[in-house]
């Protein structure tokens, strides 16, 4: 989508309080549109002549900050959510920044299904907690030290967030098997992972955690 055209569109288009609903519907979609093709375009600058970190330039990290505030005002949690996707799906930031965004945006609409819905949430907390679980005794087995303790680290820091999330935690306890909690103690759900695991402060501070 040339700047131009945007920047042509913009001129034509009445102030928000002028229009109908439709024309406010029309204005936020492409809103939304302008936005998701910006951000992608400065995700894309920096995938493309970022270092091997996947960091930018200074200019280009000021660029997608920008991108992402401007995606913010128009669709609340979008960047998080379509940044969520391209982690999955790379592929889709050049497709995004090039104007073709039909499977993008069904990538980030299906991450905010992810993000909102409580059962979807609880299935990604199960999954998540399973792969740092095995990858933390694959860590332990080898010796990787380092990375053993930084997941270590990543699973104190879930074992907290159910508190943050009353319904969360209710549909959690229901699949306490599939997280390990095969004892019941009478703590909260993320203090019996962290009881369980033995990454809670008591235990974890003799083990170096």
């Amino acid at each position: 989508m040339p700047d131009h055209a945007v920047t042509g569109r913009a001129r034509n288009l009445a102030p928000q309080s002028d229009l109908s609903s439709e024309g406010r519907g029309e204005a936020l979609r492409y809103a939304r549109t302008k936005a998701f093709v910006r951000h992608a375009r400065a995700i894309d600058a920096i995938l493309t002549h970022g270092n091997a970190e996947g960091l930018g330039t200074p200019e280009q990290m000021r660029q997608l900050n920008d991108a992402r505030r401007s995606f913010e005002t128009v669709r609340p949690h979008g960047w998080r959510d379509v940044e969520a996707a391209y982690v999955k799906h790379p592929e889709r930031v050049r497709e995004a920044s090039n104007g073709r965004l039909q499977r993008a945006i069904q990538a980030l609409q299906h991450e905010t299904v992810l993000r909102t819905s409580p059962q979807h949430r609880a299935a990604r907390f199960v999954d998540d907690w399973q792969k740092l679980k095995l990858a933390s005794q694959r860590q332990y087995q080898v010796g990787d030290m380092t990375g053993y303790n930084a997941t270590r680290q990543a699973m104190g820091d879930m074992a907290k967030s159910p508190q943050r999330g009353p319904q969360l935690e209710s549909i959690l306890a229901g699949r306490k098997l599939e997280l390990g909690i095969r004892l019941e103690t009478g703590r909260s759900l993320g203090g019996e992972l962290a009881f369980t695991h033995c990454i809670d402060l008591g235990r974890g501070r003799g083990l170096g955690i």
